[in-house]
């Protein structure tokens, strides 16, 4: 694997971190600025809705721009970000600095895949991508536990400051290993809409949003779950988020290597167990050791799908793949806004803390019939093509051939 990738994983461990590490500091963020815990949550629900809408902005405005300085662009505004949450004298310029820095997310995993994809060859686009997202994984492991202990120590405005030189890092990394890539000749903004006319693209965009909506359906509310369920210390929760995030480290690497071989298949396993997992959560909630396999399970099959759904999108939209690779990011925040929404509503309606993890089991389960009717479209379509190709008479595919 290329030294850039290396790059553009930097680049995606400093945007996991500063996604997910606002979680663990939310209550020092609300008292330092003299609002309510829910009021301080608009950080995270601002951050989500600046990935949705700035995933295709940002990849439309970047469509006359180079590659490799467009991702130094979308660094660039993610240090700023950081760096206005950092020092924001109110609350409401702190949010503001969390959508700027959330522009960059969505458009610089998009564009970073099919950096990544073009760097390797045929049979590695998979393991390419896998290897950017391992920044994003490993940042769940390390970087959101470093970081809301080192915002409950020495402050949070420390943590999207040291966040902030982890974007000039990863700036420079881009900057110094990332090669100058020709933007595709003859590519418009008509040519990266029109991919979104692919029912696969499509299919593949409506299997991101449930698949992985199934993951957070249950992850929203693992704190009370663990805590008033399985019974497990306050204090536990960091480490918890900790062994799920293993699992996505796990998970999304392999996913990425078997996608290579096997793609379809791949996710057949994966949401297919993953729906599984997820149902019998509701059991193992309710067992300290086995809540812990469970949710390191539900982190590595739930992001063993990423490689392979991104990696489809690329295949389907070809031609023209940014746009489309760009919002199938955002499809991410979109399933995990409505999963959380679902599971916000099932708790309300008195069903418990485990019943979430039934609508995880839902959505994934719904995932894996849309890649089942994916498969079955692509081999009709297949079987078509070669049907009219074998109608054509002999003498004319010759004359076509010598011509």
């Amino acid at each position: 694997m290329p030294l850039a990738l290396l790059a553009l994983a930097i680049g995606a461990f400093g945007i996991g971190t500063t996604e997910f590490v606002i979680m663990g500091l939310l209550p020092e963020v609300a008292s330092d600025y003299g609002v309510s815990i829910p009021t301080a949550g608009y950080l995270v629900t601002g951050y989500a809705l600046g990935v949705m809408f700035g995933a295709p902005l940002m990849t439309v405005l970047g469509t006359r721009v180079p590659r490799k300085r467009m991702l130094m662009l979308l660094m660039g505004l993610f240090i700023v970000g950081n760096l206005l949450s950092a020092l924001a004298p109110a609350f409401a310029v702190m949010l503001i600095g969390r959508v700027v820095a959330s522009l960059a997310h969505g458009a610089f995993f998009g564009i970073g895949s099919v950096v990544a994809a073009d760097l390797v060859a045929p049979h590695k686009k998979a393991g390419a991508i896998a290897m950017m997202f391992t920044g994003l994984t490993v940042a769940n492991v390390v970087g959101v536990p470093l970081g809301t202990l080192v915002g409950q120590a020495a402050g949070w405005r420390v943590t999207f400051a040291v966040v902030a030189a982890l974007g000039v890092v990863g700036l420079l990394g881009v900057a110094g290993l990332v090669p100058d890539v020709p933007r595709a000749e003859g590519v418009r903004l008509r040519h990266e809409l029109a991919a979104f006319k692919n029912v696969q693209v499509l299919l593949a965009m409506a299997m991101t949003v449930l698949g992985f909506g199934g993951v957070f359906a249950a992850i929203t509310y693992i704190a009370p779950m663990m805590t008033r369920v399985a019974g497990f210390a306050d204090g536990s929760v960091t480490w918890l988020l900790v062994l799920f995030g293993l699992g996505m480290v796990g998970g999304n690497l392999v996913g990425g290597r078997f996608a290579d071989r096997a793609l379809m298949p791949m996710l057949y396993i994966s949401l297919g167990a993953l729906s599984v997992v997820l149902a019998l959560f509701t059991l193992t909630a309710h067992d300290k050791v086995a809540s812990a396999v469970t949710l390191f399970l539900i982190g590595a099959l739930g992001f063993a799908t990423v490689p392979p759904l991104q990696k489809r999108v690329l295949d389907h939209a070809h031609g023209a793949p940014t746009l489309a690779s760009a919002v199938n990011i955002g499809a991410f925040n979109l399933g995990n806004a409505l999963s959380a929404w679902l599971g916000g509503v099932v708790i309300a309606a008195g069903l418990g803390y485990t019943a979430p993890n039934w609508v995880g089991a839902v959505l994934a389960a719904a995932a894996l019939v849309l890649a089942v009717v994916s498969a079955t479209l692509e081999r009709r379509g297949s079987a078509s093509r070669g049907a009219v190709a074998g109608s054509v008479p002999a003498e004319q595919r010759s004359a076509a051939v010598h011509h």
